[in-house]
């Protein structure tokens, strides 16, 4: 995008919040008048004039998207003639659908777990030392890089130049200075899962990072001092105090992760395109939408999925919020 689109861009986003701040204002002036000293209504007015912009944008980008994804997984490839279930069929037939769902699962199980761990750990560790604040700003950059490039990055790390070339990974430079035979590390299945992995720890380790520095300080000092009067270990505080105290925050943190690690596609397309058995369900459904003219039918499906897989969390994060609100 030139300079001169993006300045018109931002002039027309502009203008449209200065037109809607006086359109909305003539209108609460206009009801007011017809309310004559009925609050109720007014109210109520002032509610639909300000939420109906964020609820139209709700509706057109996502609401309607999600039903016409699960209209069109019941057709065919261009999205006119009803197939019924043929589509949820060859999902499941599909060996390359049950091997991403298997990868999905292996995501879903390491990603979260290990960077809210590693986030906790070197959270609290930071804290001790006089260079904390610098340790947690290096950790913190990976966040600042998007998924792509973050996977340019790590391409580097696992480059292999093939046998009697010069490595330059930095993978393969280590494993040929202890004495090994430097590997293709990314066609090697399973082991190509992890190392892809590691890419999404890597970054979301500072969100964990930040959000729990700020939630250690809520910690009562005396609660902590007493305990080390007491004779606990610093690991014995740490599973017995630091980590119940941060419960919850540990729950929303995993959450996030989790809902991202569900939408992963930056970094599997950038490093290996789901070749060598590392695809997942976003990869393989934009394979099929997008592709070789398109599926739209089997693309439905595989985005429906995605979406089945996403509604278990954010219920159960709706009725956890509901059972803190009882308390």
């Amino acid at each position: 995008m030139s300079i001169f689109s993006l300045a018109i861009t931002v002039l027309v986003g502009v203008l449209f919040f200065v037109l809607f701040f006086h359109l909305s204002n003539f209108l609460l002036d206009y009801f007011r008048v017809k309310a004559s000293k009925n609050f109720a209504f007014e109210n109520s007015i002032r509610v639909i004039i300000f939420i109906a912009p964020a609820f139209i944008v709700l509706f057109v980008f996502i609401i309607y998207p999600v039903f016409e994804t699960i209209r069109l997984s019941f057709y065919d490839k261009v999205g006119e003639n009803f197939v019924g279930l043929f589509n949820y069929t060859w999902a499941i037939n599909d060996p390359d659908f049950r091997r991403s769902i298997i990868n999905n699962l292996g995501w879903l199980i390491v990603v979260p777990t290990l960077s809210t761990f590693f986030g906790l750990v070197i959270a609290n560790l930071a804290d001790r030392i006089w260079w904390g604040s610098i340790a947690k700003s290096i950790i913190f950059m990976p966040m600042a890089i998007s998924f792509v490039g973050a996977g340019v990055i790590w391409k580097f790390m696992y480059d292999y130049r093939g046998p009697g070339d010069q490595q330059i990974g930095l993978l393969n430079a280590i494993a040929v200075a202890l004495g090994f035979e430097p590997q293709a590390w990314l066609t090697i299945p399973l082991w190509n899962n992890l190392f892809l992995m590691a890419i999404m720890i890597w970054i979301q380790t500072g969100l964990a990072l930040v959000i729990f520095s700020a939630a250690l300080r809520s910690i009562p000092n005396e609660t902590l001092d007493a305990a080390r009067i007491d004779g606990a270990s610093e690991l014995k505080i740490f599973w017995s105090i630091i980590i119940p105290y941060l419960e919850q925050t540990i729950l929303v943190i995993w959450t996030i992760i989790t809902i991202l690690v569900l939408k992963v596609f930056d970094i599997i397309y950038a490093m290996t395109n789901g070749q060598w058995q590392t695809e997942v369900l976003a990869n393989l459904m934009y394979d099929w939408m997008f592709r070789g003219g398109g599926d739209s039918g089997r693309g439905s499906v595989l985005a429906f999925c995605i979406l089945i897989g996403v509604i278990p969390i954010l219920a159960w994060n709706l009725y956890r919020h509901k059972q803190e609100q009882k308390v």
